[in-house]
């Protein structure tokens, strides 16, 4: 199996697995999952464990990253006694792997996790790399760097994927190639949601890996992840609108400031997202609640707002940005 390697401690496996390595100090494991297709696939990877593995199911999307669902995970831990040497596994989409990671990062300080994505937005950004976080007076605002010991992605359950969760997942897998990859957008602009899996999915994983790899705790490169964040993430909340759907419309809003700032084409961009089904404007978000979210954004500097910005495909620039500039984005993807 293809293995990818992530900041020297985090091994990317293609495959269906196992889940977990053959250490053989660990006693157990608990899998935290979703309901519908991940749990069916957490019960049977822990039924593939070779040590005790007991699944629990966690409310579907963002309603897993609250403080409530956070104090549940902790009391199923203390439940089963997971001790440092035991592992939390995190199988589904983006929102559980990001609450499965902060819960291993903060139970005794630290326990190992691994992860097994579900979706493709999870394979390709959520699942790799070492974010982890919970949603408190704003998006991921709650978190630590928390590297996992093993992300398990099986190309064949993302193939199977619904054709909403292929899209969504398709504008972080658009980010990538945007910022480091030219033959990923080259492959979305050929096949749109039909692009290949096989080819998409390692190439944008090879980006982000080799972002992370460079600036782990986003000290300096690791910034430019964030292209379609600022205002995506604010769309998120207030429209609300799905992850991969906010960031499609980040990347707009982002691409009109830097058409503004260096000539960028953003109506290429808008029409490549538009043709791939994904939303390029958020009609009806009030534009100074947007503001009053990117003001708290965890991005912010003593200068003002740092964005994502693009030259060119493969050209990021991350820099400050003023509230005239903001206003620009906002404005035209139908803030108001």
């Amino acid at each position: 199996m293809e293995q990818i390697r992530v900041a020297d401690t985090s091994t990317v496996i293609f495959g269906s697995g196992p889940l977990l390595d053959d250490r053989q100090t660990r006693e157990r494991v608990v899998v935290l999952t979703q309901p519908g297709t991940p749990a069916a696939i957490a019960r049977r990877l822990a039924e593939e464990c070779e040590c005790p593995a007991v699944v629990h199911e966690l409310p579907d999307r963002e309603r897993a990253k609250d403080l409530e669902t956070l104090g549940e995970i902790y009391d199923i831990l203390g439940e089963h006694n997971v001790g440092r040497h035991d592992t939390v596994a995190g199988v589904g989409g983006g929102a559980l792997t990001d609450v499965a990671g902060f819960a291993a990062a903060t139970w005794l300080r630290g326990v190992e996790s691994v992860l097994a994505p579900t979706t493709l937005l999870g394979a390709v950004d959520a699942a790799i790399g070492g974010k982890t976080g919970i949603n408190r007076n704003g998006k991921n605002l709650v978190g630590a760097f928390w590297v996992p010991n093993r992300v398990l992605v099986d190309l064949d359950v993302l193939a199977a994927l619904p054709e909403p969760l292929l899209r969504e997942g398709a504008a972080e897998a658009l980010k990538a190639g945007l910022l480091a990859d030219r033959a990923i957008v080259d492959e979305y602009d050929r096949a749109g949601l039909e692009a290949d899996l096989s080819v998409i999915v390692p190439a944008a994983i090879r980006v982000k890996a080799d972002v992370v790899n460079t600036d782990l705790r986003e000290s300096d490169r690791r910034a430019i992840l964030n292209f379609g964040h600022t205002i995506g993430h604010a769309v998120e909340l207030l429209a609300p609108m799905s992850h991969g759907h906010a960031v499609s419309v980040g990347m707009v809003a982002a691409a009109v400031i830097s058409h503004h700032r260096y000539g960028f084409d953003h109506r290429w961009l808008t029409d490549l997202l538009f043709g791939m089904g994904l939303p390029v404007a958020a009609a009806g978000v009030p534009m100074a609640a947007a503001a009053s979210l990117i003001e708290r954004d965890k991005k912010r500097t003593a200068d003002g707002v740092r964005m994502v910005l693009l030259r060119d495909v493969g050209e990021p620039v991350v820099d400050v940005v003023g509230a005239e500039e903001l206003e620009l984005g906002m404005r035209a993807v139908g803030l108001s």
